[in-house]
C-alpha cells in the first residue's frame, strides 16, 4: 500500500480524500498521515496531497523536497515566488493546478476553442461560490479569464450556501448568446481526481507538471 500525506486534512477537500482513500482499498492507497499547517510530521509517507494555504502548501513542499516524494496541490492564490520554485523543481515530480478536476480542464478547453470561434462577441464569465471560500475571483475563474482573455476585474462572482462551484461563459451579440456552463454537484469530482493524479504522479520523472500533462496522459490511456 503507497501512503499518503494528506496536508490541510481537517479541511472539506482533504476530508473527502481520506473518505475516498479509505473507501476504495482497491487503490493500493492508505492515509498515512493528517496535518494541519504548523503541526509535526508523525509518520511515512509516499505522496502528498495538499489542500490548505498558501503557508500550508510550501510548508508542506518543503516536507516533500526533504523526503524526496511526489508533491500535488490544489492550494489557489500561491505567491508567484512559489509558483516559479515549483516551475523550477527537478528533484520530485510536482504538480499543481487551481482546479484538479479533468472535466474542469474539458470545460476550460471547450471555453478556450469557444473564445476564438466568437471573437467579436462580448464576453462575460460569472462564478458562484460558498461562503466560506476566500479568494474570489476563484482561481478556477482566473483560469477561464486567461483564455477568455478577459480582465479579472471583469469576472463577476457570488458567495452564497454551501455551492461546490459553477461557473458560466457567456458570449454575447446583438442577435444571439451562447452560455457554456460547469456546474461541480459535490467535493468528490475534486478529490476522486486529485486522487487519481496522486496515482499517476508516483510514477512521473522528477519536474512541474500540469492538468495539461495529466489529460494527455488520459487521452492516450483512453486511445488503447
Amino acid at each position: 500500500m503507497k501512503k499518503v500525506f494528506i496536508n490541510g486534512a481537517e479541511g472539506k477537500m482533504g476530508k473527502a480524500i481520506a473518505r475516498i482513500i479509505e473507501s476504495r482499498p482497491e487503490l493500493g492507497l492508505e492515509v498515512a498521515v493528517k496535518r494541519e499547517s504548523g503541526q509535526p510530521v508523525l509518520g511515512d509517507f509516499d505522496v502528498v496531497i495538499d489542500f490548505s494555504s498558501p503557508q500550508g502548501a510550501q510548508e508542506a513542499f518543503a516536507m516533500a523536497r526533504k523526503h524526496r516524494r511526489p508533491f500535488l496541490t490544489g492550494t489557489t492564490n500561491l505567491p508567484e515566488t512559489f509558483l516559479f520554485q515549483m516551475q523550477e523543481e527537478e528533484k520530485i515530480p510536482v504538480f499543481y493546478a487551481p482546479n484538479v478536476s479533468l472535466s474542469v480542464y474539458f470545460f476550460t478547453e471547450l471555453v478556450r476553442q469557444a473564445a476564438k470561434m466568437y471573437a467579436g462577441y462580448e464576453f462575460k464569465l460569472h462564478e458562484i461560490h460558498h461562503v466560506h471560500k476566500k479568494d474570489a475571483p476563484s482561481g478556477t475563474a482566473k483560469k477561464l479569464a486567461d483564455v477568455m482573455d478577459l480582465a479579472y476585474d471583469k469576472v463577476t462572482y457570488e458567495r452564497t450556501g454551501e455551492v461546490v462551484g459553477t461557473h458560466t461563459a457567456t458570449f454575447a451579440s446583438p442577435f444571439d448568446e451562447i452560455t457554456l456552463s460547469h456546474e461541480a454537484k459535490n467535493r468528490d469530482l475534486f478529490a476522486d481526481s486529485a486522487v487519481q493524479i496522486a496515482l499517476w504522479l508516483m510514477k512521473c520523472e522528477s519536474g512541474f507538471y500540469t492538468m495539461s500533462d495529466y489529460a494527455k496522459f488520459k487521452l492516450k490511456e483512453k486511445k488503447k
